[in-house]
């Protein structure tokens, strides 16, 4: 008789909790590209309501995995856990060069737990870091959404519970660089719309054409972020190459053991 786990699936009511937040979020960070000039642009006037839409959202698609799965206290623990573990992780790069290791363990920690899962965990270990670092600002809660969106996608990857050893890692190694990146994207989305003083060429115009904005967005990133967004990502696939094989046999134990979809199978 053998155990085995797979990634917590998403029960309906988890969807709709996260087709929510995923709306409120695209709205939240890309409003200002479709304002007119004469609006008033702050993301820091965002910042208070999108908070107060947000946590009630993530104790939804908690309560709703819950609900759906049939799971018990140990499921919300083991999350309290990893967001801990990851908030410690993070001061450790202190984000010089964007070397910020907190990212390895979002992306194996999603691909255990699963997209529900690993978007909760990867706001609630955004919003701790936040405390323990002091960087609680305007910013934060659209943090907290962009790291949900990327552990979330490492539940999302394909092969769950036939794809694994060498494939595996370098699957997450992949989606871990390309992710990086992605993030650092959408952050950049959330300052470049009211940050005054840069040249005209990577500036936002509010008012000016979705087309025209965007290239001088993309400009801005080149600009300021890419260095940045590529120690992140070289960071996360080494971590996930020299790491990743010890740490998933882990978080799989752990789950297997808090009966998390636990399948038991015979073999002769």
């Amino acid at each position: 008789m053998k155990g085995s786990t797979r990634p917590v699936r998403l029960g309906p009511r988890a969807v709709i909790a996260l087709s929510l937040i995923t709306l409120i979020g695209i709205a939240a960070f890309g409003w200002p590209l479709l304002a007119d000039a004469d609006s008033g642009l702050a993301h820091a006037q965002d910042a208070p309501w999108l908070f107060a839409a947000l946590l009630p959202l993530l104790v939804g698609v908690v309560i709703a995995t819950i609900t759906d799965d049939g799971m018990d206290a140990k499921a919300v623990a083991m999350l309290g856990v990893l967001a801990a573990v990851g908030a410690a992780l993070r001061p450790l790069g202190a984000g010089t060069a964007g070397l910020e290791p907190m990212f390895f363990l979002m992306v194996l920690s999603g691909r255990v737990l699963g997209p529900g899962f690993g978007f909760v965990l990867g706001s609630v270990t955004m919003f701790a870091s936040a405390l323990l670092t002091g960087g609680v600002g305007p910013w934060m809660p659209f943090q907290m959404l962009a790291m949900g969106w990327f552990t979330m996608g490492a539940g999302l990857l394909p092969g769950p519970q036939r794809l694994r050893g060498r494939a595996e890692l370098a699957l997450l190694a992949l989606y871990g660089a390309l992710a990086s990146f992605a993030y650092g994207t959408v952050m950049n989305l959330q300052g470049w719309t009211f940050i005054g003083g840069m040249s005209s060429g990577i500036s936002f115009h509010p008012g000016d054409a979705l087309h025209d904005n965007l290239i001088r967005f993309f400009a801005y990133c080149a600009a300021t972020s890419l260095g940045w967004d590529l120690g992140r990502a070289a960071l996360t696939v080494v971590l996930t190459l020299t790491l990743g094989t010890t740490l998933l046999k882990a978080l799989r134990r752990a789950t297997r053991r808090a009966a998390f979809e636990a399948q038991v199978t015979f073999e002769a």
